[in-house]
Order: C-alpha cells, then structure tokens, then sequence
C-alpha cells in the first residue's frame, strides 16, 4: 500500500486508539490493533479490510467530532479500504474504474444490456425474440444459443475468479501474518463470514445512524449475501441437470433450481433494497461520502439481476420471455465483469482479513 493522506491519517487515528482502547470489546478491529505498536500501510489495510463498519466506535468515542482530534474510525477506515480495492485490483487500467465507480457500474450496465439484446436480434431476428414459446424444453436456447450463453458466462465468470484471486493475493502478501494457516483458524474465520459476526458491534448490534443499537444491517446483509448464495446454487443445479441429467431448461415452478433461485432472488432484493434505504437516512459524520456513488451503484446492479430474474420467471410463457432474458442475461454479464473491479472484492478482502484475525488470536501471542 502506498502512503497516502488515508494511510496516514487512519494511522494517526489508530495510535490515538491505542493508547485510549475504550472501544475494545466492540469488534475484530481493536484487538487486532491492540497487537501492534507501530502500524505500517500494509497493517491499516488489514485492519480496514477486517471493519464491518458498524460504527459503534464512532457514536462513543470521547474524541469524535466536533472534538479537536476528530477521531472517525469508521470513515477513515472505508477510505482505506477504498484504496486497497484500486492498488491490489489487476490489470492497472481496470483498476482505475474504482474512482468513477458509480459511473462505470451505470456505463457497464447499459453496454452489457445492449450487447445482449443486439447479439440476440442478430442471431435470432424480432421474430424469435418476441415469440410466445410455453414452458418447453430449450425455449431459452431458441432465443439465445446454449453456447453463446455458456461462452460469454463461463469466460467472463472466469475472467472474474482469476483477477479476484489476484487482489487477494497482493493483500495477503502485503498484510498476511507469515504464519500458516491452521484447520481452527480457518473455521472460525468461516464462521465469522457466515455468521457477520462483527457487524453486531459489540454484542447489541450496529450504530446506523445514532447511538441506539440494532440488528437491522446484520440482517439486511444476511438476505443479500445468502440471497446472492442461494441464486448462485440455483444456477449450479441447473449445470448439473442439463449437463449431467440431459434435463434442459426452463424447469417447474416446484424444483430446486427454481425454488432456490426464487427465494434467492426475493432475499437478494430484500437485502439490497433494505441498505439502499438505509443509505439514505444514515448519519452522514461516519460516512465516506466520496464512496457512496459505488456502494449505491452496485445495490442497485444486484437488485436490477435479482428483479430481473424474477421477472423472467414470471414473463417465461409469454411474449415476454425474449426481451426478459436478454435483459437478465445483460444484467449478470454487467456484475460478472465488475465484480473485481466494484465494492463486490470486499467479500474477498474480508474474508482474508478474518482468516489472518483468526490466526493472530488464536495462535499468535501479544506483541
């Protein structure tokens, strides 16, 4: 991690935090700090990766503005983060689309829509894509080819793992402990993941946008990330019954892949709807203002692919069915090739940074 102003003011913040501790029951955070008495890029980096954000540090810090040192924890820290989504992110280029990133999201979005509609009119013509088919075997494919779903989908979901898996190697190197990773480290990590933990503050739950505290965020992240979970095992299903079942799609309304993806996608939109509101009414003195434009643009990305696959679901023995795949498929093709570069690596980054948390608390002493 370069030195910038974010490096060096959340710095400053975690000595002031050091030396005070009353926050260090409220999260991962403070006891990782607690560890440490100098801080280099690469530490704030994993302590910024390792915050939820749950702003209780904030709401009880006795320096907090207005006060003079005008601790912010939590603002300081997303800055950081930030800042390693665009350093540890491959190829350079790409990478700069973290800056403008609502923008980019909104670009992406309506070229990958109008990629797929484009590419269906000219293999098929109006005619297909506006056909009234049923629910028949392959009456997806007679609106876009199987191969052409399965190359654009399998190379750009590829393209996606191979970059993530990049970022999260330069932020293992750059804050990773140098100690090997244990089966115990790694399950509580796991649970940690599952269970957002730390986005319960200390124990009563988030700060959102004063000092009383509540679950609504744990929970609300719960919908999108099992949501999300649950759409992408939808889709698995549905691999393994083409490809191994020779049974193609769409399939009925009372089997896995639909039921998974129908509860998916109704808790993907609960989840992204519920936090853009809550976007809207948050205490803006922890925020990062800078970065909102991302963090709302990718919400409404993830809610444009679950919407829009329900609404597949709904228009698929209709007129409709064309227009609504091609419309789906351009939205999921839009957040497969942003997932690298969008705030969707903090899931990534995260992870890592619970592992390495794991791992200094339960096998590392005290520095």
């Amino acid at each position: 991690m370069q030195e910038t102003d974010a490096i060096r003011e959340a710095r400053r913040e975690m000595e002031v935090c050091n030396a005070c501790r009353y926050c260090e029951g409220y999260c991962a955070v403070f006891p990782a700090m607690e560890l440490r008495r100098e801080f280099s890029a690469g530490d704030l980096s994993y302590l910024a990766n390792l915050c939820h954000n749950c702003r209780g540090c904030y709401f009880s810090c006795q320096y907090a503005p207005p006060h003079e040192w005008g601790i912010n924890v939590p603002r300081s820290l997303a800055l950081v983060r930030a800042q390693s989504y665009e350093e540890y992110a491959w190829p350079a280029p790409l990478a700069r689309a973290f800056q403008r990133n609502g923008v980019v999201v909104a670009l992406l979005t309506a070229a990958a829509l109008a990629f797929v509609l484009v590419l269906t009119t000219g293999l098929n013509g109006d005619a297909v894509l506006y056909a009234s088919r049923g629910v028949q075997p392959e009456s997806f494919y007679q609106v876009i080819p199987l191969w052409v779903m399965q190359l654009v989908g399998l190379a750009t979901f590829l393209f996606s793992l191979a970059m993530l898996g990049v970022g999260a190697a330069r932020f293992w190197r750059d804050a990773g402990t140098g100690r090997a990773i244990t089966a115990r480290a790694a399950a509580r990590a796991v649970w940690d993941v599952l269970s957002l933990r730390n986005l319960g503050g200390g124990g009563h739950g988030c700060n959102d946008n004063t000092e009383r505290f509540s679950m609504v965020r744990r929970r609300l992240h719960h919908a999108m990330f099992y949501g999300f979970a649950l759409c992408f095992a939808a889709t698995c299903v549905g691999f393994v019954y083409h490809s191994f079942l020779g049974w193609p799609a769409p399939y009925p309304f009372v089997s896995v892949p639909v039921v998974l993806g129908t509860i998916g996608g109704v808790a993907l939109m609960a989840g992204t709807g519920g936090l853009f509101a809550m976007k809207v009414v948050d205490d803006p003195g922890p925020q990062a203002r800078a970065l909102l434009g991302g963090d709302v643009a990718l919400l409404i990305l993830l809610f444009i692919a679950a919407g829009t696959g329900l609404a597949l679901l709904g228009l698929r023995e209709t007129v409709g069915m064309g227009i609504a795949l091609a419309v789906h498929l351009g939205a999921i093709l839009a957040l497969f090739v942003l997932l690298p570069y969008s705030k969707m690596v903090h899931g990534v980054y995260r992870t890592a940074a619970l592992l390495r948390c794991a791992i200094e608390g339960r096998d590392a002493p005290a520095a």
